[in-house]
Formats: structure tokens, sequence, C-alpha cells
């Protein structure tokens, strides 16, 4: 093999090893990502720099490279070691097809700064759910006492100002649950889980108080996604609907024709082109016992599963929310 033939200025950084990955050649972006000069590593085996805890995974992972060419090549992420000693998170891919000479070409990425944007979303992820925890019970002890004793003082005396606090006890409860679920929504989803889109659609219809409502589904599709939360964009698209419809609004979930996606629709008011865009903003809301917060929940789990959502007119003239880019399970 003509090592100089390997391109010199790529950004990326190649590595030739043989079957036993022993460094035949490092192209010059070593200097820059792990520190060494070009030819250090050169005659060394590649797994005695990998870190301790990644070094089995990454070597089977080249292992079976090797064993089959007919092995389909993943991007592995693991840590690398500089010349100071230190680590850095790298990506690699091997080359499934050797070179003539038996040589396996390896492209490699340093994905340090991905990472750590990554860790820092979690931190912050993971203090919002704590803070909307703590302020979850701090304020449920007070309003439970507060609503304990609207409820006694109704045995004693009529007045017509108990239904206002009651009415307040309620849309805090409301906003309070809304709260916590829209900081759990932030939360990256590690695991997806086949789901069947018209038994959950179903079991949320049972979870929602829908009166004289009539839900239609119109699909028989099993979507991979995070059931908890798929579950929870359902009920608050189920909700919206009725709330702003009325108690005898149709609610149809069905396919999208010819795009990998779902959509919920209703026959009521609909939404105006103006305010579609809108209806997504914490706090936006139309009704006066609305929190605001359902549709921005809705857009958050979408968007944590990394889909898309629009927001258009119904066939009934109701709204309709539609969700792309959805993984169906094919098995």
């Amino acid at each position: 093999m003509a090592l100089e033939t390997i391109p010199l200025h790529s950004t990326n950084l190649l590595t030739v090893l043989d079957e036993n990955g022993i460094i035949q050649y490092e192209s010059p972006s070593i200097e820059r990502i792990y520190g060494f000069d070009q030819n250090d590593l050169v005659g060394e085996q590649v797994a005695d720099y990998f870190h301790p805890e990644d070094r089995d995974r990454i070597v089977e992972a080249f292992q079976l490279v090797v064993a089959s060419e007919e092995y389909a090549v993943e991007a592995v992420e693991y840590r690398h070691e500089r010349a100071d000693g230190t680590y850095c998170w790298v990506e690699s891919i091997a080359s499934a097809n050797p070179t003539p000479d038996g040589f396996y070409v390896v492209n490699t990425r340093d994905i340090s700064d991905q990472r750590e944007r990554e860790a820092e979303l979690r931190r912050k992820n993971e203090r919002l759910l704590e803070f909307a925890k703590i302020v979850s019970h701090d304020l449920r002890n007070p309003l439970n006492v507060a609503q304990g004793s609207t409820e006694l003082a109704r045995t004693e005396c009529e007045s017509e100002h108990l239904d206002a606090i009651e009415w307040a006890h309620d849309r805090m409860e409301v906003l309070i649950d809304d709260i916590l679920t829209l900081a759990r929504t932030g939360n990256q989803i590690d695991d997806l889980e086949p789901v069947s889109l018209a038994a959950l659609t179903r079991e949320c219809w049972r979870q929602v108080m829908t009166n004289d409502a009539t839900l239609v589904v119109e699909t028989e599709r099993t979507i991979r996604a995070d059931p908890y939360r798929l579950q929870q964009l359902l009920e608050n698209l189920v909700r919206n609907a009725i709330e702003h419809g009325g108690r005898r609004t149709t609610v149809t979930v069905g396919d999208l024709p010819n795009r990998d996606g779902f959509y919920v629709a209703d026959d009521g008011q609909g939404i105006p082109k103006s305010a579609r865009n809108a209806v997504f903003e914490t706090g936006y809301s139309t009704s006066e016992n609305g929190a605001g917060l359902g549709l921005r929940i809705v857009e958050q789990i979408a968007l944590t599963h990394g889909w898309d959502i629009s927001l258009t007119e119904s066939d009934a003239g109701g709204a309709r929310f539609e969700f792309t880019g959805v993984e169906f399970d094919r098995s």
C-alpha cells in the first residue's frame, strides 16, 4: 500500500492498522488531536492508548471488522490518550474492506467539545428537574391545606367567593403539574421502545375526561418512542381539542400519507394562521382556565424524540398537529 496516497490535509485523523491493531501510519492530524508527533505511535498497539474502561468494547468492534467483510461498520465513540497523559473523546469508523496488503483504514474525529456540551446539557436538565420537584413539593403542601380549608368552609357557610377560591386552587394544581412535566420533557431520551400508536391513543382517551367527544383511530402502526412521554403528548392534545372544541369534539389520530409520521386532528374551531407559532410559547392560552403550558409540553416532547411538529388546519376546519421524522418499528 502506498501510504503517501493517503490525504495528508484531512481535518480528521487517518490511521492505518494491521489485522492485529498495530499502527502502520498516522496522518498529520494526530498532532492536533492527540499531541503526538506523526510517527510517535507507528509500530505501537493502538489499544494501549484506549481508556481502560473503553478498551475491550473498541477492540471487539475492530475484531468484528477484521473477521468479516460483510460486517456493517458503525461509528464508535471512546476515549483515546493524549501525549500529555489526559484523554479526549473521539469517534472512529473502520473500513470493512482491507487494502490489498491487508491493512485497515480508520477515520477518527475529535468529539470532545460535543461530549462536553452534551454533559453540560444533562447537568442543566438534572438541575432543572430537581428544582421543579422541590417547587412542586413545596407548593403542593400549602395548596392541599388551602383546598381542605375551602371544603370545610363550604360546610359552614355559603359564599360566592368560595367558587373563585376553588377555581384558583384548580389552576394552581394544573400549573404545578405542567411545570413538573415541562422540566421532565427537557431530559434526553436514551431508550426508545416499540409503541402501538393506536393502543396508546385509546388508553390516553380513557385517562382524559372526554365527555361526549368521539375518538377516531386511523393507524395501526408501531412507532419507536418513550411510551410515558408519548402518552403525555397525546393526552395534552386530546385535552386541548376538547377544551377549545367543546364536549362533542371528534379527535382523529392517523398516519401521514407518504411520510414517516402521524397526526392528531380535531373538528373544533381551529387555530388562526397568525397564532400557530404562538401556541407553542410558554404561557400562551386562549382559555381562562389554561396554564399555557400544554402545547409547549407537546412541542418539547416531540423535539426530544427528534421529531418535527407542525400545526395546520384539519379537513373539518379544526386544528391538525403533524409529527414527522418519526421512526416506525419495522420488525
